[in-house]
């Protein structure tokens, strides 16, 4: 990678209402939505652009992700 690139994890849902959230955990209120998930992945790293752009201009730290998270799904027993 390059030293110049960050990378983030993204996550896409599927929204109630239709079409895709997407948003990066390592960046609070970093989030948008799109009508496919192509498009929800170009508006997310759209907005994490400007994410961290905001903050380079307000001479605000850059997060940065130390190591890929882990994701796991489990099933839980509805209760009775």
């Amino acid at each position: 990678m390059d030293n110049k690139a960050l990378q983030y994890t993204i996550i896409i849902q599927a929204a109630e209402e239709g079409g895709f959230i997407a948003f990066a955990p390592a960046l609070p209120g970093c989030m948008t939505q799109g009508e496919t998930i192509d498009e929800a992945k170009e508006n997310i790293t759209d907005a994490i652009g400007a994410y961290l752009e905001v903050l380079q201009e307000d001479g605000d730290k850059i997060p940065r992700e130390a190591k890929a998270p882990l994701s796991f799904k489990i099933n839980i027993p509805l209760p009775a």
